[in-house]
């Protein structure tokens, strides 16, 4: 990375951080972008240098938790079921909001509770969806656009991460996110694992 990428990777970093942060703590429509270049220190220039708007501050962040997740995913052990390798990945975002908990709960409260912000979650999970079901596809064999099974698979992963991320700020934080995955992938894991356990079984006995 060259001195100007990491630059740019610092200043949208901390305008990131300062606009999620507002964000969270005034609510989305109580929040100006010159409260948030002023809390990053930066000029309204830089900011639309970096973002559109404040949704896109936020729509970034939900971009980057798909990325984890997929990333994730792909470099799972071969061999691992796809309910384990799915569990694996889901905790991935997870794990960093209890890393930084009061701040993500904020976020995730946020992004739930603002009708806009929550429409355009729903638009990335069918984008993660998508990814996880070529993910899925490629390592299991399968071809994503005439199998069912990639894109099932993908969309209970993607369904169980909102359901938990609900559950999570419903508590106001008191259950923790990594119990409720750990519970959830209990409970899907017979799901997820047989179809695959089938085949493998059908190929061995030369079906």
């Amino acid at each position: 990375m060259t001195m100007a990428q990491r630059k740019r990777q610092l200043v949208a970093g901390e305008l990131t951080e300062a606009a999620l942060r507002l964000l969270a703590r005034k609510g989305f429509d109580a929040v100006t972008i010159d409260e948030i270049v002023a809390t990053a220190g930066v000029s309204r220039r830089t900011f639309f240098r970096y973002f559109a708007s404040k949704e896109d501050v936020v729509v970034q962040f939900l971009a980057e938790m798909g990325d984890g997740i997929r990333a994730e995913l792909a470099g799972r052990p071969a061999a691992e079921s796809p309910a384990e390798a799915l569990r694996h990945a889901v905790r991935v975002p997870l794990d960093a909001c209890a890393d930084h908990s009061d701040r993500a709960l904020g976020v995730v409260q946020l992004i739930l509770r603002t009708p806009a912000l929550r429409a355009r979650f729903l638009e990335r999970q069918a984008e993660w969806r998508d990814g996880l079901t070529a993910e899925l596809a490629s390592r299991l064999g399968l071809d994503a656009e005439t199998d069912l099974y990639p894109r099932l698979a993908a969309g209970m992963a993607v369904s169980t991460f909102d359901t938990v991320l609900h559950r999570w700020s419903e508590s106001g934080g008191e259950i923790s996110p990594a119990a409720l995955i750990e519970q959830a992938f209990t409970l899907l894991a017979p799901s997820l694992d047989a179809p695959v356990r089938q085949t493998a079984h059908d190929a061995e006995s030369g079906r």
